[in-house]
């Protein structure tokens, strides 16, 4: 059993059509190229895969990649695209679920980890990475920072998009380190807006280390976006990578 929401085939069916940006050459460039370099000549897992935002190009490029997906839904977008031969697909967690042989490469992008709703679900999480990494292999996380910096005393919401077809802001249990990202979605032309919300567990950067070292695995970067900027302390993002000890 996971503590993830289950994406419903509603959410499957208009999940590209909602992430054009994410799915373009700008943003998806620096991240095949991140990855494909990597993987080198190995096999890449992605945890939580989705439509294969991020699979099926990298597969594209010639990375043979396996899917873990939770979604059924998610999963049949995906097979529309590319077929099991080329891309196979496992339904299941991504803190529990074991494909066969090893990877020179698992990685979870979009802040997929947080879907995973306790601190002891995301220690399975980096555990089950580590058991199907080859030795010398890694375990890539794009993940944001929680932006607490922004919440003055008594304000638990934070915007992150104010548009013309879309509202969104996220809330803080800063007690229990649960945000709920809260979406207004412009669906046509009559004014009326799809309400929409899914729960997270945000974790910081350190907490992410200690999570790797109780898996075995050793931080080898970290950085601000795919393209290698610098982490700082203002960086709204960070891409972690560990590797499993030769």
């Amino acid at each position: 059993m996971t503590s993830s929401e289950l994406w419903t085939r509603a959410t499957a069916d208009r999940y590209d059509a909602e992430e054009t940006e994410m799915s373009s050459a700008a943003v998806l460039g620096p991240t095949l190229d991140f990855l494909a370099e990597l993987a080198g000549d190995g096999r890449a897992l992605e945890f939580a895969i989705g439509t294969g935002r991020v699979g099926v190009p990298l597969r594209e490029r010639g990375v043979p990649v396996v899917g873990i997906e939770l979604s059924e839904p998610m999963a049949a977008v995906l097979r529309n695209k590319v077929d099991e031969d080329t891309l196979p697909v496992v339904i299941g967690d991504m803190a529990t679920t074991v494909v066969p042989g090893g990877f020179a490469l698992v990685y979870l992008v979009y802040n997929t980890i947080t879907n995973l709703l306790t601190q002891d679900e995301q220690v399975e999480c980096f555990r089950n990475a580590a058991r199907h990494l080859e030795p010398g292999g890694r375990f890539v996380i794009e993940l944001g920072v929680p932006p607490l910096r922004f919440l003055p005393p008594g304000q638990v919401a934070v915007p992150f998009d104010v548009s013309e077809q879309h509202l969104g802001f996220d809330t803080f249990d800063l007690v229990e380190q649960v945000l709920v990202s809260h979406h207004l979605t412009r669906d046509g032309d009559d004014g009326l807006y799809r309400r929409d919300n899914s729960r997270h567990r945000y974790a910081w950067p350190a907490e992410l280390d200690l999570m790797a070292r109780i898996a075995g695995l050793e931080r080898e970067r970290r950085v601000g976006d795919w393209d290698g900027a610098p982490f700082t302390g203002d960086s709204a993002k960070h891409v972690s990578v560990w590797r499993k000890p030769a």
